[in-house]
């Protein structure tokens, strides 16, 4: 009975949010500069049914997808939400923007960087945003066209709000023990509070009593307005979930039968990898009932943890899901999708058990690639899959390229625009990440670290440093043609090393020398 009850639940969501497929996209209406609407998903790993997953409800992802191009292998430049999303939002890498970690704010080195949505200002456009975009205390007033959208009585950061009695009761008796000590560190610049507690929650609430279902209230109501104003828009929404903790409406809960959701196939640590290379549990460890979890290298969760945790990742997946379903309705609705760039993007990827380790802040496949999804109105390519290397510091320049306005000579990633006609051109060797384990992610012996890697069409090369030094400390090498969960670090092998040698001299050579052969002439 159980099972028949999901089943139906499931089959009433997907006619809910899908009662009117989106049409096929059509060319942007003529004479009309097209608008943007800019989908920023934190933590979202390419755990969608576009990219294969058989274990979740995504059908209003997968319906983007289904009219626009979706990037098989797109990679972030650092798996931590700051550098990402900065590096992104600037079409700089970090190493020249100087943010490695949550702290740094990108004007620190580059005061006069243009963001994207600068350049898009400056060029005729009305820039609105909301939600997480940029990390979430560095908002970056320059960059919009009007103080960032807000939804009351949330704090700056409004990941972890809770809503189930208990949980409440809890955060009550924790500000009273607090305030009771005179520690405010906890209250944010509105006054607010803001406090973790447990991982997850399940509770009965329309979507709208989470941030990310309210925000998207606003967006929509947003949109409607730009709708009728005499500028195109570009309208940025930044979705929360599926970070920690994984609180979602129970509706997306009751989606997934736990005992059927599978666990990761590699719960271990790769063989032969260097410690600096696994992550710490600092980040779970952040709530109260995974406050003692063991590190990757000291132990592992039980199967209840893993499957509680692996359930909640997918039922918040579900739960945003709905809310860019009803992103979409609303563009329709508004005869909006037809001069519509839709771009979402998630800024790394997440791990879920795999490689024995939870969260992201590696190097590995798992927390670099990256969901990434483009629907331009005339590509040829709509629907298809794209296999090419691309980076998420060439989104700036194709959104750029694709509403005709100038890209900025600057900028270090470049235009895959061509890729949305034909998605067979030849195009980057390799893309290029990094990690700087430091500070709250110090590698176990305590020593601060610098990870970078080059990933070819079949292999992944990283290279730790300390930040001080030219010495390579350690090396790795994941042949992810027949290893592709990258479970054996092949870099002593002896019969590698002269791979090993070219691998490092690419990585040297850095991303201007692996662009595809038609834009290496426009850099020189």
């Amino acid at each position: 009975m159980k099972t028949f009850l999901m089943i139906f639940g499931w089959i009433a969501f997907v006619t809910f949010d899908c009662w009117s497929q989106e049409p096929q996209a059509t060319s942007l209406k003529t004479g009309q500069r097209p608008n943007v609407l800019f989908i920023a998903v934190d933590d979202l790993r390419p755990e969608l049914g576009c990219y294969g997953s058989t274990i979740v409800k995504s059908p209003n992802i997968d319906r983007l997808a289904a009219t626009g191009v979706t990037f098989t292998r797109a990679y972030c430049q650092q798996a931590v939400c700051n550098p990402s999303r900065a590096s992104l939002m600037t079409g700089l890498r970090p190493d020249t923007i100087k943010v490695w970690d949550l702290q740094t704010d990108f004007r620190t080195a580059k005061p006069d960087a243009v963001t994207l949505t600068q350049q898009f200002m400056q060029n005729g456009y009305h820039v609105a945003g909301i939600g997480k975009i940029f990390h979430n205390n560095i908002q970056d007033p320059p960059s919009w066209s009007e103080p960032k959208l807000n939804v009351p009585d949330y704090p700056f950061d409004p990941d972890a709000v809770y809503r189930a009695k208990e949980n409440v009761a809890w955060l009550e008796q924790r500000q009273a023990e607090l305030t009771a000590k005179g520690d405010t560190r906890r209250i944010d610049q509105f006054g607010k509070w803001y406090l973790k507690h447990v991982a997850t929650e399940n509770v009965d609430v329309p979507d709208d009593a989470y941030f990310d279902g309210a925000q998207t209230s606003v967006a929509i109501e947003k949109m409607k307005a730009l709708a009728s104003a005499d500028k195109p828009f570009f309208l940025a929404v930044g979705y929360y979930r599926p970070h920690l903790p994984f609180n979602a409406p129970k509706r997306y809960w009751d989606l997934y039968e736990r005992d059927e959701i599978p666990l990761a196939e590699n719960r271990f640590l790769p063989a032969n990898v260097p410690l600096m290379a696994v992550n710490t549990a600092r980040e779970i460890r952040g709530y109260t009932d995974f406050k003692t979890m063991p590190q990757p290298h000291e132990g592992s969760l039980t199967d209840e943890q893993s499957r509680l945790l692996r359930h909640g990742y997918l039922a918040s997946v579900s739960y945003i899901d709905a809310q860019v379903g009803r992103l979409l309705n609303s563009l329709r609705e508004q005869g909006l999708d037809k001069n519509t760039i839709v771009v979402l993007w998630g800024d790394h990827g997440w791990k879920l058990g795999e490689h024995n380790s939870w969260c992201k802040m590696t190097n590995f496949e798992i927390d670099t690639r990256v969901p990434l999804i483009v629907r331009a109105g005339d590509a040829k390519e709509k629907g298809q899959r794209c296999d090419r290397l691309v980076e998420f510091v060439d989104i700036y320049p194709t959104l750029c390229e694709l509403a005709q306005i100038p890209v900025r000579n600057e900028l270090e990633g470049t235009s895959f625009a061509p890729l949305l006609d034909n998605r067979a051109l030849a195009w980057k060797k390799a893309v290029f990440c990094q990690f700087l384990r430091e500070g709250i992610w110090v590698a176990p012996d305590g020593v601060t670290y610098m990870g970078r890697c080059i990933r070819t069409e079949r292999y992944r090369y990283v290279e730790w440093k300390k930040p001080d030094s030219n010495v390579v400390t350690a090396r790795e090498l994941y042949d992810l043609d027949s290893d592709p969960q990258e479970n054996d670090n092949i870099a002593e092998q002896p019969a590698r090393q002269e791979l090993i040698a070219d691998l490092a001299r690419q990585l040297k050579a850095g991303w201007r020398a692996a662009l595809p052969e038609s834009k290496l002439e426009t850099t020189e």
